[in-house]
Parts: C-alpha cells; sequence; structure tokens
C-alpha cells in the first residue's frame, strides 16, 4: 500500500473515532416509533364551577398515581386541581384547600411523591410586578391537598428568580430552582414547612461561574441536583450535576460536555444509576454517572417526527420530563415548535422516538407529562384547547 494511501487511510479512521468519541452526535434507532399502544383514560371533573382541565404534571409511587394542574373558565381565571389513582385506569379528583388569595388561583405544575404521599408546587402571576405567586401543596391523611403558609421572600422577594421542580426522597422532600445568587434548593421533613437554602457553596455561582439548577432525584445517600453552569468569560453553559446528604450543604462536579451550550435539565434512576438528559447544542443529549464519574451518551434531535421538525423554532427547546419505565428511558421534551417524546433502551445510548396519540405543538400553555411504573406507562397531554390521558406499555409494543 502507498504513504499517501495509508495516510489517507488513516485520516479515515481519525474522522471516526473521533465521531464515536464525540457524545454530542444523536445515534437514534432505526426504523419507525414505538408505539406504546395507548389506551385512553379518563379525568373526572373537580367539584365547584366547569372549566378546562389544565394537566402540567404527574407522578407515582408506592400503589399511588397522581396528575395536577388546573381548571381555567371561560374568562381565564384558574384554579388548582389534582387528581388520584390507586391502579392507574380510575381517577378521582381530589379535595383543594387553598389558603390565600393566588393559591386560590394557582395551577400546580410540578409534582413529587414518596411513600405514597403527594407534595405539589403550583404558582399565579400576578401582583404589581407580575411575577408567579409561587405555593407549595401538601397532602393530609384524607387524601386532600392543602395549600401552605409562607412568607412571600420564601419564594418570592427581591433575590427570586424560580421555583423549579420538587422531589420526593429518603430524606424528606427537595425543591430546586434559583436565585439572584444562583442554583437554590427548599428542604423539608414532611412537605409541610421548606427551609431556603441560598448561597451555599458549591450550589450557588462564585468564581467558577454562574450557576442554574433545574431537576433533583432522592437517591440513597441523599439528593443529586442537575443543571448546568455558565463559566466566567463563556456565553455557553456546561452540565453540571450536585450531590448532598442533606439538601444544606452540596458538592458540584460538571460534566463532561463539548464547545457547545449544554445544560443537564432532567435526572432519573434506572435501576439505580442517575441518567440526567438536557440540552446539547442544537438537539439533546444524555449523560450516566459510571461509579463516580459521569460520561456523556447518545443525543437525539428532537422533532414531533423523531428526525426534527426542520422548522425555525418557535420556542425555546427543553426537556420536560424523563422517568424509566422498566428497562427503558422515557424523557418528555421540546424542540421549540412541537413536543415529543423519546426512549431508550440502552441507558442513553441512543434513542427512538415514541408514537403519540395526538400532535402537541410547543407553548406556555401545552404540556405532555410522561409516569411509568414498571413497563407501563402513562402520558398526560395539554394541547392548548384539550386535556387527555393515556396508558401504554413499552413491552412488546411493534416497532
Amino acid at each position: 500500500m502507498s504513504t499517501r494511501r495509508v495516510l489517507a487511510l488513516l485520516g479515515v479512521l481519525a474522522v471516526l473515532v473521533t465521531a464515536g468519541c464525540d457524545p454530542a452526535a444523536p445515534r437514534e434507532a432505526d426504523g419507525a416509533p414505538l408505539n406504546p399502544g395507548w389506551q385512553p383514560l379518563a379525568l373526572p371533573a373537580p367539584p365547584g364551577p366547569p372549566g378546562r382541565a389544565l394537566l402540567r404534571d404527574a407522578t407515582a409511587c408506592a400503589g399511588r398515581w397522581y396528575a395536577v394542574g388546573g381548571l381555567a373558565d371561560a374568562a381565564g381565571g384558574t384554579r388548582p386541581a389534582a387528581w388520584s389513582s390507586v391502579d392507574g385506569t380510575t381517577w378521582t379528583a381530589l379535595p383543594i384547600a387553598a389558603d390565600s388569595f393566588y393559591g386560590r388561583q394557582n395551577v400546580l405544575y410540578s409534582a413529587g411523591c414518596r411513600d405514597g404521599v403527594l407534595a405539589a408546587i403550583g404558582a399565579k402571576v400576578g401582583g404589581a410586578h407580575g411575577y408567579p405567586r409561587v405555593s407549595t401543596w401538601r397532602q393530609r391523611a384524607d387524601g386532600g391537598l392543602v395549600e401552605v403558609s409562607a412568607s412571600f421572600e420564601t419564594y418570592g422577594g427581591p433575590k427570586a428568580v424560580n421555583v423549579s421542580r420538587l422531589a420526593g426522597g429518603p430524606q424528606g422532600w427537595l425543591i430546586v430552582g434559583n436565585r439572584s445568587s444562583g442554583a437554590a434548593a427548599w428542604v423539608s421533613p414532611d412537605a409541610a414547612d421548606f427551609a431556603l437554602v441560598e448561597g451555599a457553596p458549591e450550589l450557588a455561582g462564585d468564581a467558577r461561574g454562574a450557576t442554574w439548577a433545574f431537576d433533583a432525584v432522592g437517591v440513597p445517600e441523599g439528593w443529586l441536583a442537575v443543571g448546568g453552569v455558565l463559566p466566567a468569560g463563556r456565553i455557553d453553559r456546561d452540565p453540571a450535576v450536585w450531590s448532598s446528604a442533606d439538601g444544606r450543604s452540596w458538592r458540584r462536579a460538571v460534566l463532561p460536555g463539548t464547545e457547545r451550550y449544554e445544560e443537564a435539565q432532567r435526572v432519573a434512576l434506572l435501576d439505580g444509576v442517575p441518567v440526567a438528559v438536557g440540552l446539547r447544542g442544537d438537539g439533546f443529549g444524555a449523560w450516566r454517572r459510571t461509579g463516580d464519574d459521569w460520561v456523556g451518551v447518545g443525543g437525539f434531535a428532537g422533532g414531533a417526527s423523531g428526525v426534527g421538525s426542520g422548522t425555525r423554532a418557535a420556542g425555546v427547546p427543553s426537556v420536560d420530563g424523563l422517568v424509566a419505565a422498566g428497562p427503558r428511558l422515557l424523557a418528555a421534551v421540546s424542540d421549540g415548535v412541537a413536543r415529543s417524546v423519546w426512549t431508550s433502551a440502552d441507558r442513553g445510548d441512543s434513542w427512538q422516538p415514541v408514537a403519540l396519540p395526538l400532535p402537541v405543538a410547543a407553548g406556555a400553555q401545552r404540556d405532555v407529562a410522561v409516569v411509568a411504573v414498571g413497563e407501563r406507562i402513562w402520558l398526560f397531554a395539554d394541547d392548548g384547547e384539550r386535556s387527555a390521558v393515556w396508558s401504554g406499555s413499552v413491552s412488546g409494543v411493534p416497532r
């Protein structure tokens, strides 16, 4: 073989090796979208004045299923709403006891579950400055939800940025979000009173960069939160995770990334292994913890058809949900044009689109949430005109 041909072959091999090591390269599964065999379910109307159901989030644990959101009347007014089930098929509307002016108008947007008990975060935009007025909600012994009283500056005030996600875990309850100092947390043993943790070393921003937290999950050793860090002098975030035994003291780790904008937006446990999914350049990517380290794994383009929409984004791309379904992961995402669901059977190495029972465009008043118990899955969708629920399975479905 000539020297020129040898050099050319080595060049091709170098390109292939580089591409194979680049976690940003989407590795989508071939063939048609995975079809869970969706079957429609019914949510009963809550007591009180009629309204359109607004589905925003769902969760399940210890033989209980929950969905949360609100009701919107013809004049645009809203009130909180929640539903529960003991079998995932027949649902019941939960009693709601609001304690404040804005609490009575809340739409619940994040649900957490611990030992079969629900807690939630809700908000309503209002006041002189038009900020979200945030409340948390806990479940009473009779199953109803009651608003938790808190001072205004617990979630609002001049240092407020956002209140993101709620999780239940072995240590109690944790909320993650952001303050003017960077990533922040709120901790509670029983969801009856949350203590704000802001400006905490490693969690908050510092000389190494500005931090932002999106989501958290309970782990045997405490808590794991995910988000991103914007290093000083840069304009793109790097993905980051934080670990804590008590939700108050945190340790930061920056995940493997590329030169593109990246951040971890959702995290879930698959057979006890944490996997995070978030933005990676103009698509989505996954990171998986291996031992004490994290590795960047597969990615996907998003898009309702499973191959990217090819349309100029109308909104900001985001990962809106991530759950483990038996041996699979399910990620609900928005590419800025449409919402879609993707699945991975190899812990995030490769991804395949999931067929949805209806199209859902991107937008602030449209949502898709997924829940899984074993290999059975539930889809909660709001397309801006109606909300509906379906159940299906990731086992034995056609591809």
